[in-house]
């Protein structure tokens, strides 16, 4: 169906409070751009930001320890990202609150600040994480992280704390695009695509305890608190009205299907390279890419590495976003990204200490990162149930939500998402902590 460019420019114009006039000329491309920018947003972010370092360590070693044959579980998971994320943009634009300030309002402030506190900790892990990323990707390159990760630190706080929503929302959506890069990978790997279609809807399910785990880790990587917690509040920040609803609700379903083609093609193109190749032990992003090396060339390497770095950069910019957005709503306080230091001084406080904490610890030289994920790995692994938990019953609440609350199907399939991810997720706290 053809885009109907003036009724999308009208929706552009009002999307969000804080948004400045169009020109009136624009040239025919611009125009497209605009448009096709004012159809993307929140959802596109915040299922792209999952896709980080740890998220495609996981996928990486997915594909080169079973080759295709996990793809079958990238369907079930994009179902039940597709949900969550439909509800939180729901929540989001409904209330015009975050999950956080919700949780303090339904439910007191002993769980929003026991909430609060796991996110902190989980996300400030993650983040560390996404900057030695940031470093990896680049030192593939033969560039140090002590001279790059400084240089995306200043430049990500610049974009959050300087600038204004609606351009840190453009470049975080420009920062999709090195996503690419993985599909063209698994093109240029020539995976066999009939074997491929046949992972997809014919799973071959193994008993072993090396299977289960990788099936949990890759449901827990995909599917991860501040994930909802940043799609809700910045939906909020957007200045969505109740009219645009279904548009938003698209537009988070469609986000959560184009992340996990990517996760898809990253299992592909490390499935037609290193598990046909006997490579089968990948324990981190920067592993696969130099795996990729001796089986498939330069090339595959300098793809991974451009996904790597965007990948990291955009979720390195993400987790503080959601982490201050969650402290502040859960204490009370102003938010808003682009707002100043005296008109939030809590949301750019914690935006600033995060940012410059996962610097510091990320320059550190042999810093023990797998050591490192493994713990935030069981904080996420614990606080997902009650981050899933929170939004299942705030989005079928008719005190809450009104005539817009979830109900019959979507209900139930939430309902059983919450569970099954849930019980995934604490499989994974015990096989991590006790070797279960």
């Amino acid at each position: 169906m053809a885009v109907q460019v003036p009724s999308v420019m009208r929706r552009i114009r009002s999307a969000s409070r804080g948004r400045a006039r169009l020109p009136a000329r624009l040239s025919p491309a611009k125009v497209r751009l605009v448009a096709l920018l004012g159809l993307l947003g929140p959802g596109l972010i915040a299922a792209n930001a999952g896709n980080d370092a740890g998220g495609i360590a996981t996928y990486s070693s997915v594909g080169a320890k079973y080759g295709y044959g996990l793809l079958w579980l990238m369907v079930l998971i994009t179902i039940s990202l597709v949900i969550v994320q439909r509800l939180a943009a729901r929540m989001g634009v409904v209330t015009g609150k975050g999950l956080a300030e919700l949780v303090r309002e339904e439910y007191g402030i002993r769980w929003s600040v026991l909430a609060t506190t796991a996110v902190v900790v989980a996300n400030m892990g993650i983040c560390i994480s996404d900057f030695v990323g940031i470093g990896a990707a680049l030192g593939l390159a033969g560039i140090p992280a002590q001279l790059t990760v400084p240089i995306a630190a200043v430049g990500i706080w610049l974009i959050i704390v300087r600038g204004s929503y609606r351009s840190a929302e453009k470049v975080f959506i420009w920062l999709t695009l090195p996503f690419f890069a993985y599909p063209i990978a698994a093109i240029l790997a020539h995976p066999d695509w009939g074997e491929v279609g046949k992972a997809i809807v014919a799973p071959h399910i193994q008993g072993n305890s090396t299977y289960l785990l990788l099936v949990v880790a890759t449901a827990g990587t995909t599917i991860t608190p501040y994930m909802q917690l940043y799609l809700q509040s910045a939906v909020v920040e957007r200045g969505v009205r109740e009219e645009d609803l279904a548009h938003e609700e698209r537009e988070a379903m469609s986000g959560a299907i184009f992340a996990n083609v990517i996760a898809g093609f990253i299992i592909i193109a490390t499935g037609a390279t290193l598990y046909t190749h006997g490579i089968h032990n990948i324990s981190s992003a920067t592993d696969a890419a130099k795996a990729l090396v001796p089986v498939a060339g330069r090339y595959a390497e300098a793809l991974f590495g451009i996904g790597l770095l965007g990948a990291s950069l955009l979720a390195a910019a993400i987790l503080p976003i959601a982490t201050s957005y969650v402290v502040s709503e859960s204490l009370g306080y102003e938010k808003g990204i682009g707002r100043r230091r005296e008109e939030a001084p809590v949301f750019v406080g914690v935006i600033t200490a995060m940012i410059l904490i996962a610097t510091m610890v990320a320059v550190i030289p042999g810093l023990p990162v797998i050591d490192l994920l493994v713990g935030v790995q069981v904080v996420n692994g614990l606080l997902l149930p009650i981050n899933l938990f929170f939004i299942w019953r705030l989005s079928r609440s008719r005190r809450v939500m009104g005539e817009h609350r979830s109900a019959g199907l979507l209900d139930g399939a939430a309902a059983v998402t919450v569970v099954v991810t849930s019980a995934l997720s604490l499989i994974l706290v015990g096989v991590t902590v006790g070797g279960l």
